[in-house]
Parts: C-alpha cells; sequence; structure tokens
C-alpha cells in the first residue's frame, strides 16, 4: 500500500467516523466503527509506506561497487572467449 492509498483511506475513514450521520437504533454496521477503523488502517499504512520507502529506511540498501578485470582468451589469433581474472566488492 503506497503513501497516497494509505491517506485516501484514512479521509475515508475521517468521513465515516465524524462526517456520516445514521440513526440511532442501527442494527449491523456500525460507520462509525468502520470509520475509526480505516482510519486506523491508513495510518499505519502511512508509516509502513515510510519506514520502507528508501530513502527513510534505517537499514537501507547496501550500496555495493564490483570491479571485473577479464582476459581474452585466445589460440592461434583468434578469440576463444574470455575469463574472469579478478573481481572485487567495495562497499559505500
Amino acid at each position: 500500500m503506497g503513501i497516497g492509498i494509505s491517506i485516501l483511506i484514512g479521509a475515508v475513514g475521517a468521513v465515516l467516523r465524524y462526517a456520516v450521520t445514521g440513526p440511532a437504533a442501527q442494527h449491523g454496521f456500525n460507520l462509525h466503527t468502520g470509520g475509526s477503523i480505516l482510519m486506523v488502517v491508513g495510518a499505519v499504512g502511512l508509516v509502513l509506506s515510510l519506514l520502507f520507502w528508501s530513502s527513510f529506511a534505517p537499514f537501507g540498501r547496501n550500496r555495493r561497487s564490483t570491479t571485473r578485470r577479464d582476459e581474452i582468451v585466445s589460440k592461434n589469433g583468434q578469440e576463444q572467449g574470455r575469463r574472469t581474472v579478478r573481481e572485487t566488492q567495495d562497499s559505500a
């Protein structure tokens, strides 16, 4: 669930909770309780979206650069392929 969807769900929940009125002797689904649940779901979704957003994530991605040195293998002047001589990984 993205940030926009989370805000939309929270807004729909707020409308159900605070703006919609129902009959006093209502049976079945309570609109105010449903609105409160949607607001909580929207808030949790927003927090999780921000937490897992790559620029805010405390655990983030490991950025590594790989350097590879290849040699061309040839036989009788014709290229047979390539082979990796050395490969190093640097953490940034």
